[in-house]
């Protein structure tokens, strides 16, 4: 008997690779993708693990699939810079198991540092692509990359981006295949990648291209609809569904298998209609193909490359306007009530230094009033970013910051680097006890795996003692004593790292007694507003309110408040 779930286009991939057959699975959290491992560890088949990087995650997930089994990878679209090592050698060895490398690209940046089209990926790698428009079409492509994978002998990326990724559908689900696993046997020339070797594999990989391009004409994936013949459009993705939405007479060649091209379906496609459009998101990747094959096509302006494409923007893509950009009128993003990054920077900032960031909540820090978060670029980046910019500016001028779970997955290596070359000052790591930003997934300085079990905690001090660093002290968030400690850590003729320790308040639901306000004493100066906490603000009537219901005790406004407005409730 068949079962309907309402499943995200995450949810629904993971569970098309379960009942595909999946066993094992390998990932670093990061939104949109994070959910696609949450939600394999549910089942007790898959061996779903978080690795402490992509780059690792990558290859824990190719040795299950050179072992014998059916194995999966998945990252964001950033994520994927990390594993290009072995995605590309692998493009070589080809596969055992059946192989799928997920990737959630992230246009609208929603949650990421760029905009990044991974289609140029697929063909920069010389790996099949597949791409769903919609959840119920992430779960049937999952079972659809395994059989082409294993056709193919070849790892098969499934990208979907944030709108497929996070939108949710009904889908009809079914049972578990279990699938025999294959035996392993040694091979040399598969899977040693030394030059000769890797050159002999190199030509078979071109061939291997040809073939699968004559199986992208062949797939029902790659599929022509023909109504008004006035108007055709070429698109992959979400964007064929934005484009049907806003012209549902037009004839369509849906994309779904995008990498190889589909060269005969493309060129059968333009013979049958007048005007002809390519709709994609961000880069012209379907576009450039079919001008390369001498075909006219109607170009989008430049302008939208940039941004999440819509029916309305599709519209004057065929009007040939160009893209106007709207004012951004959301929230304004802020940490947390009581989150104790934000006792960090209010230090930071008395102390008026410079600050290489990280990828974290603790990004947050960049933002009015705190603005004490000076560089951000990918993760780990804070560290390495320290150490020449300490040596340049002077020495007790410069910190790192950095988060637990980020440490981990890069930190520890640009320490290693600073400590090698000699730097000296500080580097902060904000330990929260969980990989906050992306929905607090666990990390190895947790102790506790992807299946919430038990395990191994890394010892962060031990680490960073390892790694080279002269001093490792420890500190509470909200000790009285964490602005003069950093300063001193900052002037010391040392590498030395502080970890600052504090449990996320909204993981943990840590709540302390509320500080007591009395409006009488209050003299609207606006200091305890420089924290940017959610929880005190200026009401209507431009009169400081602190809101006990969001309030979670902290106690940092009480330090700003020179006049007793603000005190601690035991007082």
């Amino acid at each position: 008997m068949k079962t309907t779930l309402l499943l995200s286009g995450d949810e629904a991939l993971a569970r098309g690779a379960y009942e595909a057959g999946l066993k094992a699975a390998a990932a670093y959290p990061g939104t949109p993708s994070t959910e696609i491992l949450e939600y394999l560890a549910k089942f007790p088949e898959v061996d779903a693990k978080w690795s402490v990087n992509e780059k690792t995650a990558y290859e824990v997930a190719l040795g299950a699939s050179v072992a014998g089994v059916r194995s999966m990878y998945s990252s964001k679209h950033v994520g994927l810079n990390v594993a290009m090592d072995p995605l590309m050698t692998s493009a070589y060895t080809g596969i055992n198991g059946g192989f799928v490398v997920v990737v959630a690209d992230d246009p609208q940046m929603a949650s990421s540092q760029n905009e990044q089209d991974n289609r140029l990926i697929a063909k920069f790698a010389k790996l099949p692509m597949l791409e769903p428009a919609s959840p119920k079409e992430a779960y049937e492509m999952a079972r659809i990359a395994f059989e082409v994978s294993e056709k193919f002998d070849t790892p098969v990326i499934i990208r979907i981006t944030t709108r497929v990724a996070h939108t949710k559908e009904n889908v009809e689900i079914g049972e578990r295949n279990e699938i025999a696993d294959k035996p392993f046997t040694p091979n040399a020339p598969k899977y040693v990648m030394v030059p000769g070797y890797a050159y002999k594999k190199h030509i078979a990989l071109e061939a291997k291209l040809l073939e699968m391009a004559k199986y992208s004409d062949e797939t029902p994936l790659n599929s022509a609809e023909i109504n008004d013949k006035s108007l055709g459009i070429i698109a992959d993705g979400v964007s064929y569904l934005y484009a049907k939405e806003a012209f549902p007479d037009a004839s369509f060649l849906k994309i779904g298998f995008t990498y190889p091209f589909c060269d005969e379906k493309i060129k059968n496609f333009a013979k049958e209609v007048k005007d002809l459009y390519v709709i994609e998101e961000s880069e012209p990747f379907i576009e450039e193909h079919v001008r390369q094959l001498g075909i006219p096509v109607k170009a989008k302006d430049v302008s939208y490359r940039i941004g999440e494409l819509n029916s309305t923007l599709v519209k004057e893509i065929i009007e040939n306007k160009k893209k106007i950009e709207k004012p951004f009128t959301a929230r304004k993003p802020v940490l947390c009530p009581g989150c104790s990054h934000r006792a960090v920077f209010y230090a930071l900032k008395n102390l008026k230094l410079t600050v290489s960031g990280d990828i974290g909540c603790y990004t947050l820090g960049a933002l009015k009033p705190l603005e004490t978060l000076h560089t951000t670029v990918c993760m780990g980046a804070s560290v390495t970013m320290f150490e020449s910019m300490s040596k340049i500016l002077g020495r007790g001028k410069v910190v790192g910051i950095i988060g637990d779970s980020t440490f981990v997955h890069s930190g520890v290596e640009g320490l290693i680097d600073a400590a090698y070359n000699g730097a000296k000052g500080l580097v902060i790591i904000l330990d929260n006890s969980n990989t906050a930003m992306t929905g607090s997934q666990p990390n190895p300085a947790t102790g506790v795996n992807a299946k919430g079990k038990k395990t191994k905690r890394l010892i962060l001090e031990d680490i960073c003692k390892a790694a080279g660093a002269d001093i490792v002290e420890t500190i509470n968030a909200f000790a009285d004593n964490l602005q003069d400690k950093i300063k001193e850590l900052t002037d010391k003729d040392a590498l030395s790292v502080l970890i600052v320790k504090y449990p996320c308040r909204l993981i943990y639901k840590i709540k302390d007694p509320v500080p007591k306000f009395n409006s009488s004493k209050c003299v609207t100066c606006g200091a305890c507003l420089q924290i940017d906490c959610p929880a005190i603000y200026k009401n209507k009537e431009g009169k400081i309110t602190l809101d006990e219901h969001l309030c979670t005790g902290c106690n940092l406004c009480v330090k700003t408040c020179k006049f007793g407005a603000l005190a601690k409730k035991d007082n």
